[in-house]
């Protein structure tokens, strides 16, 4: 029973932290140049998920035509471009990505 008791406190005081930073924003002055830097914050740290995932087969980086995973990288980084679609991004890349791995499975 301790044990529940210390996941409930840790969540709820995970939440509060949370909270507190979105219920404080409008009572806190941020810098300028602060404001401007936590702008880029969700593409660095997206970047910083998604990149090593999209270079990286079994523990080594593998830029070759044989690594699906980059070339469906590189189509929906065109698609996002194009269409500003996170739907329709999402859609082609898992299209891409199944259709490079079935074919490059069966060579």
């Amino acid at each position: 029973m301790t044990t529940w008791w210390i996941i409930l406190g840790l969540g709820g005081l995970t939440y509060l932290i949370r909270l507190s930073f979105i219920a404080l924003w409008k009572y806190l002055h941020m810098p300028d140049w602060v404001q401007r830097a936590l702008y880029f914050v969700p593409v660095a740290v997206l970047s910083a998920i998604i990149g090593p995932e999209l270079v990286m087969v079994d523990q080594r980086i593998n830029l070759t035509l044989a690594n699906p995973r980059l070339l469906v990288g590189v189509v929906a980084i065109g698609v996002a471009y194009r269409t500003r679609n996170v739907f329709i991004t999402i859609l082609v890349g898992l299209a891409t990505f199944w259709l490079l791995r079935f074919n490059l499975a069966g060579m």
